[in-house]
């Protein structure tokens, strides 16, 4: 059996493999069969987008000698800034607890027995936000109301389909460049297209960590969301057709 096969895995490099293979004559029996020679390549494309949506956990973390005091100025700080932010618009969707702990602090004096001092109450709830120019001030809201743990900010996309679709194509672009040029070198053309296959990256989105915050902004924050970037790859496989 004869099969020649030539790859390509990049837009950028491309190579050739002649293998053959015959069916050893040791089987006790005979065989054959012919593949086609066909022509494997790989090419990855991006797309661009600039974020129009938000996540911001805003969280309040509390201390005090005993639970009681603890739960409760936690609880009246967050719901300061959960009220807050239905004010600003934010609906029932796009407010959600991500972690509510209670644990206890603790001192470890020499040669005796650990001891309570006190109790760490946190509750962070996360905001989802559908417009880029709220992350500012919907931060500066929380921290005015009592929040002092910013954990980060990530922002995405609505439009995330469409751009993998544009990074797919260009990513099949690639590939078409390479096996022609592969085709042309090996003495022949591209044939037809047997077989195609895509895998896309998800998107990374943009994270933007914060401090723990322990005063009010004195200032607006700036928020700069930058772009997002979608990369998908894809593998085809052509028949490789000989010039005669």
């Amino acid at each position: 059996m004869r099969r020649i096969v030539l790859f390509g895995r990049s837009a950028r490099t491309a190579g050739l493999i002649a293998a053959m293979t015959t069916l050893s004559a040791a089987a006790g029996f005979g065989q054959s069969s012919t593949l086609p020679p066909q022509v494997v390549t790989s090419g990855t494309g991006e797309a661009q987008l600039s974020p129009d949506r938000a996540t911001i956990s805003l969280g309040v973390q509390s201390r005090a000698p005993t639970v009681g005091q603890a739960t409760s100025d936690n609880a009246r700080r967050q719901r300061a800034i959960i009220d807050t932010l239905r004010a600003l618009g934010l609906g029932s969707d796009q407010i959600a607890t991500i972690n509510y702990s209670v644990s206890p602090e603790m001192q470890y004096p020499p040669n005796q027995p650990p001891r309570v001092t006190g109790y760490v109450v946190t509750n962070r709830v996360r905001a989802s936000l559908r417009r880029i120019d709220d992350v500012g001030r919907t931060i500066d809201a929380a921290l005015a109301k009592g929040a002092n743990e910013i954990s980060g900010i990530e922002f995405s996309s609505s439009r995330a389909d469409s751009a993998r679709r544009s990074a797919i194509a260009d990513a099949v672009a690639h590939a078409r460049a390479d096996a022609e040029a592969m085709a042309r070198a090996a003495g022949g053309t591209l044939g037809q297209l047997l077989e195609i296959a895509s895998g896309v990256e998800p998107i990374r989105p943009f994270e933007a960590t914060m401090a723990r915050a322990k005063m009010t902004a004195a200032a607006p924050t700036p928020i700069e969301p930058g772009q997002l970037t979608v990369s998908a790859t894809v593998t085809a496989r052509w028949a490789f057709v000989p010039n005669r």
